[in-house]
């Protein structure tokens, strides 16, 4: 069922658990998450960027609206680094039910401003809202963060925002990234900072750039002829720490491109006259179902729909 992001982020704050949010761009990444999560019975998010929504448009929406709309889990479609106003009502009209607006990057002032604007029209017409404090570093599509610009969460200022913009659910910088290259060895997370903000405050919080980036699929990925330098994801453990401290919403990409990427190379690197699209993302569809099921099993949201 379609449901909105506070229906399945609520609960999750309170029962201290997380809810991936996985990003899609076609049919087989959503049959791949929806499917899943209905196997076992965890409610779950599907995002879409900006990029998403130009390369797939209202097609792609649809998609997962259907399937989400059939499914007996509770799904919500959400907007991922909305980069104004206009571009979450767009995604407002295409059917929703979550957004997120991101003006991060200016001043607090005005992100309390463009946030606000958004929380306003989106409430009106029953949608949640995301929103952003703090800076993460790392590559994401339109996003490019170098990492003396990014800056971890204030606490206080925190408290502030949510009071001033009425946000449903606030992204915090603790210390994950975007993309494939999070530091070395394993990424350093501000835990201390995530149980203060979540001290302070009661509205579900967000980890963006939360993708484990698994050594066996990285080599798998050179294994079928890809290039990827030192890439390095979140631990488990770190997500399994921060659910348990106020995180509900739990973004993921990269696993998922990595996983159909080295499914699809595997296949015609093995197969180099297969042409039949269905055994070639067939597979990819499969391997992303398995990285849908480790972080659900992960965040604790398994049995939780």
């Amino acid at each position: 069922m379609l449901v909105t992001g506070n229906d399945i982020l609520v609960p999750a704050r309170a029962g201290r658990y997380g809810v991936p949010s996985f990003n899609t761009n076609n049919m087989e990444i959503t049959q791949a998450i929806i499917h899943t999560a209905e196997r076992l019975r965890s409610p779950v998010m599907v995002q879409m960027s900006e990029g998403a929504i130009k390369y797939g448009g209202q097609d792609l929406a649809n998609i997962v609206k259907d399937i989400a709309g059939r499914a007996t889990i509770p799904v919500a479609l959400h907007l991922d680094h909305g980069s104004s106003y206009e571009s979450a009502l767009k995604a407002i009209k295409m059917g929703f039910t979550s957004v997120m607006i991101d003006a991060s990057h200016h001043p607090f002032e005005e992100n309390v401003r463009e946030t606000r604007r958004v929380v306003e029209a989106a409430h009106a017409m029953g949608i949640s809202v995301e929103a952003e404090l703090g800076r993460l570093g790392g590559i994401e599509e339109h996003i490019v963060v170098d990492e003396k610009d990014a800056f971890l969460t204030d606490p206080e200022e925190a408290v502030q925002f949510i009071e001033q913009t009425g946000t449903d659910y606030l992204a915090i910088a603790i210390g994950t990234s975007h993309g494939a290259y999070k530091g070395k060895g394993r990424p350093y997370i501000d835990h201390a900072r995530i149980e203060k903000i979540a001290q302070l405050t009661t509205i579900p919080l967000v980890a963006h750039g939360s993708s484990g980036v698994p050594a066996e699929i990285v080599g798998r990925f050179r294994a079928s002829g890809g290039e990827i330098g030192d890439a390095a994801g979140i631990a488990d453990e770190d997500l399994q720490r921060a659910t348990g401290h106020g995180i509900a919403k739990v973004n993921v990409d990269t696993d998922l491109r990595l996983a159909s990427t080295v499914a699809i190379r595997e296949v015609l690197q093995q197969n180099p006259k297969e042409f039949d699209p269905r055994k070639v993302f067939g597979p990819a569809r499969d391997l992303m179902g398995q990285i849908v099921e480790h972080k659900l099993r992960v965040l604790g949201s398994v049995g939780k729909a």
